[in-house]
């Protein structure tokens, strides 16, 4: 297996829509019993935006986040396949690859992205 340790996960949670189609791949994959994840979606909000621009604005989040279980699928990055929760996803708005690409990658997104470093 190899090293993944400088490998991370990115999440553009600006589009998350709370399918927790990474959490059913991942428990699926690594055949984890009822309650265990190995990415964890978590609801933030919703609150209201004290935004001059609109009067009924609303800032509402879903924010997968890998749980201490994730090894980014580490058998499935040695056989060259994404890691489920990638693949999974119907937002398109997971990506993992090394923390140096990932940060470039996050800066071009702006705003509500996030990167976890699993290992």
């Amino acid at each position: 297996m190899a090293d993944y340790k400088n490998y991370g996960l990115l999440v553009d949670y600006k589009y998350c829509s709370n399918c927790h189609s990474c959490e059913i791949a991942c428990q699926e994959d690594k055949d984890l019993e009822v309650g265990k994840y190995g990415i964890k979606v978590f609801e933030k909000g919703p609150f209201k935006k004290d935004t001059p621009k609109l009067d009924d604005a609303w800032d509402w989040d879903y924010v997968p986040i890998p749980t201490e279980i994730c090894d980014l699928c580490a058998t499935r990055l040695d056989a060259g396949k994404k890691p489920m929760c990638v693949k999974h996803c119907l937002a398109f708005c997971l990506d993992y690859g090394p923390l140096d690409e990932l940060a470039k990658k996050a800066m071009d997104l702006g705003e509500k992205v996030a990167i976890f470093k699993p290992f």
